[in-house]
């Protein structure tokens, strides 16, 4: 299994650092988890849209959503069209918020290109060699979900956005890689501190911490750098395109 970085940043995507986006990779699999703005384009780096296994939506703030928009008008008014319908999970009303979205006349032909299903505490998704599992975060009170995955024995654990909570450690436990956001600066229930993430990291016995979404008031080098000073193991900070293999 290997993560692809497509995307790291927030609240809005740079140059060189679209919004949080990611690819995960197996023999049989190829699943875009996160939409942020930006990450469609990395996106295409890597493998073509219409080739995408899944796609797997944590929550509905913008910097992790709206590039769902743009990958629907890829996949729907392009030579990309895909040959069957790409299951797309996310939190309950996602499909009437990107149908709100889009004008009356494109609507029908959403679901032409995406099967629309919607997450719950503990979803589990098989695709052959590869399996995700949600978990509801904590977030400032809207549905929100990190992931689990699982190929040939290695664990790959996502935080999505969330605040320190006992789901974010139990997704942690025995996961070789915990990709875990870093936005905020000082403690607060809506998102982790670097010290919340490396924290989770320790308790849940992580081999590795990867620090992402890293909020404006700090650089992502000084977060990996105070999430290792918790966690004590091998920590690092994202950066766009960036490939981690478990092996």
């Amino acid at each position: 299994m290997s993560l692809t970085v497509l995307g790291a940043g927030t609240p809005y995507p740079r140059p060189d650092n679209a919004c949080s986006g990611y690819l995960l990779r197996t023999e049989e699999n190829a699943v875009w988890v996160d939409a942020g703005p930006g990450s469609l384009a990395n996106l295409q780096r890597h493998v073509s849209p219409d080739q995408l296994t899944a796609i797997w939506i944590s929550h509905l703030h913008a910097d992790h959503f709206a590039d769902l928009a743009s990958a629907y008008y890829a996949l729907a008014f392009s030579e990309l069209r895909p040959q069957r319908r790409i299951p797309v999970y996310g939190p309950v009303g996602w499909g009437g918020r990107l149908e709100a979205f889009l004008t009356n006349s494109q609507v029908a032909a959403m679901s032409a290109v995406f099967d629309e299903h919607e997450l719950h505490d503990g979803h589990q998704i098989d695709l052959g060699d590869l399996s995700l599992t949600s978990r509801a975060v904590h977030h400032g009170g809207i549905p929100a979900f990190g992931l689990r995955a699982e190929h040939n024995g290695r664990v790959l654990a996502y935080s999505g956005d969330t605040g320190p909570c006992a789901a974010l450690d139990e997704l942690a436990t025995g996961a070789d890689v915990l990709l875990c956001e870093a936005d905020s600066d000082d403690p607060t229930e809506v998102h982790c501190t670097p010290e919340d993430a490396g924290g989770a990291a320790r308790r849940g016995g992580a081999k590795r911490l990867l620090i992402t979404h890293v909020g404006p008031a700090m650089t992502p080098e000084a977060a990996a750098e105070r999430a290792a000073k918790v966690f004590g193991g091998r920590t690092a900070a994202v950066s766009d395109n960036d490939l981690y293999e478990l092996r």
